[in-house]
């Protein structure tokens, strides 16, 4: 008996770390992907950027599904997908800043000249300046761009220039990419947060189907307990009935309760439901077992 248990326990362990090892290699991918696709969002058009996207996308629903929450591994991975996209998105919008504050240097620049972009109906018009240094060579890079008129011709300003030349002069308040790295911080810990979620669902889902293949044991104290006193077969039985008898609401689904089928899991009535032409919806059951014949998302059957 000790050993019996003692087995259990160990088998009841592997399962649990498991999925928190999954997770953890899902949440690493993620990252992965996520830098990858940064220094790649340059140097690539959009539509392979797109079809990697998609990849990613079909990679992550596998990987989560394993995690045991099939219901909601589609919309799980496709929710971290648009928040990866969205890391990639922000912080790419602060790559020239980050640039400028690894190569630039800092300057001390006087305005020459200054001109507005032309009217364009409602289009805000930004504003241009031609910078020289102190002893009268141009400012590297293009002109400085303000998004208002900020300065005068003859005023004198402190900038971080590129010395390359590829990158417009910015004054040291807009070369701060603080609050693009927060943002994609946040979208990318919105992708992780996802995967510990699923993991959880997936936890739970896992301890709801071992309960449903407890020991013969724990089906007769549930029996004891309920009254119930039919076998597997018999409740085997009653499920195709309800499925052959029972009307659909006007959803087109055939709603039925599991706690009246004890020794049924539900991957064994997706397969009784597959035989008599009916598939079992995985999505929004909400306690109960769906089945249509046409659902979003089928539960996977034995």
């Amino acid at each position: 008996m000790i050993s019996v248990r003692q087995a259990r326990d160990e088998a009841r362990g592997r399962r649990a770390k498991y999925p928190v090892l999954l997770a953890v290699g899902i949440g690493c991918y993620t990252i992965v992907v996520i830098a990858a696709m940064f220094f790649l969002v340059d140097g690539s058009g959009p539509l392979v950027e797109i079809a990697l996207w998609v990849v990613h996308g079909l990679l992550l629903v596998a990987l989560i599904r394993r995690l045991g929450a099939r219901e909601s591994s589609t919309y799980a991975a496709l929710f971290v997908v648009i928040t990866s996209v969205m890391s990639v998105y922000v912080f790419d919008l602060g790559r020239d800043d980050l640039t400028l504050q690894h190569r630039g240097e800092e300057v001390t620049a006087t305005v020459v000249k200054e001109r507005l972009d032309p009217a364009q109906g409602r289009k805000a018009r930004h504003s241009h300046y031609e910078l020289r240094r102190e002893d009268g060579s141009r400012v590297p890079g293009p002109e400085l761009e303000t998004t208002t008129d900020l300065y005068d011709v003859g005023q004198e300003l402190t900038v971080i220039a590129d010395p390359e030349g590829a990158l417009r002069p910015r004054t040291p308040g807009q070369a701060d990419a603080t609050g693009e790295l927060l943002g994609a911080g946040a979208a990318g810990l919105a992708a992780l947060g996802a995967i510990g979620w699923m993991t959880w669902r997936g936890s739970d889902a896992a301890s709801r189907r071992e309960e449903r293949k407890r020991p013969a044991g724990t089906g007769k104290a549930y029996k004891h307990t309920t009254g119930d006193s039919t076998t597997p077969d018999e409740q085997e039985r009653k499920l195709r009935e309800v499925l052959r008898t029972q009307p659909a609401d006007r959803r087109g689904y055939i709603k039925v309760q599991p706690d009246e089928y004890p020794d049924v899991s539900q991957q064994r009535a997706a397969r009784i439901a597959w035989e008599m032409g009916l598939r079992a919806e995985a999505l929004g059951n909400r306690g109960s077992w769906r089945f249509g014949e046409t659902v979003i998302e089928e539960v996977p059957h034995d």
